[in-house]
């Protein structure tokens, strides 16, 4: 069985981003699992605070769910074209955690949502440099770019659009291939 963690990176009751997540957990192809998980809880990064008090409790418990997947799924906003200053701050909290334990070799893809018309392609293209100096294994077999959120995330989370559920379905599949042969479960030739 493979494990995912989807992590959305909005605060938002009715977030699209923390929607599309919980749909790829829907669609996750046989022997995969998606589990969902928010930065609610993770305060801004402040060098005082880590220094006095340690590393945050929502800090750690979010680390023991990455360390119990076999690949992190970045769901992502974007905001002014960029990564979202909630998500980075996460990930940054995270590094501060135990950078070699929750990211080094860890796969990683990224997808998003935004009401936008280019998707999150700005945003998902900032993340490479972060990944890579992080020193995950960033997939990048397929993307997904979900734009007009409004229209294909309604209200109650499900989605409206069978061409991007069926994107979403061959990027979680791509993933979970990646994360088998990244496990030497699949040669790479075999894929």
């Amino acid at each position: 069985m493979i494990k995912i963690l989807a992590l959305s990176g909005s605060l938002r009751a009715k977030s699209f981003n923390t929607g599309l997540a919980h749909n790829a957990a829907r669609l996750a192809p046989d022997g995969v699992t998606v589990t969902v998980a928010t930065l609610h809880g993770i305060p801004l990064y402040d060098g005082d605070l880590e220094a006095r008090s340690g590393i945050p409790e929502a800090v750690l418990a979010l680390k023991q769910q990455i360390l119990a997947c076999d690949g992190l799924l970045l769901v992502t906003p974007e905001y002014n074209n960029g990564i979202p200053g909630v998500m980075k701050n996460g990930i940054d909290w995270l590094s501060r955690a135990d950078l070699k334990t929750v990211f080094h070799d860890r796969p990683v893809a990224v997808m998003g949502a935004t009401p936008g018309g280019w998707g999150t392609l700005s945003a998902q293209t900032a993340w490479l440099p972060v990944l890579r100096a992080l020193g995950t294994r960033a997939y990048h077999g397929h993307r997904l770019l979900v734009s007009h959120a409004q229209t294909v995330l309604p209200g109650d989370g499900t989605l409206a659009d069978e061409g991007v559920e069926n994107l979403l379905a061959n990027l979680l599949q791509g993933f979970a291939t990646f994360i088998r042969q990244q496990k030497g479960a699949i040669p790479p030739h075999e894929q």
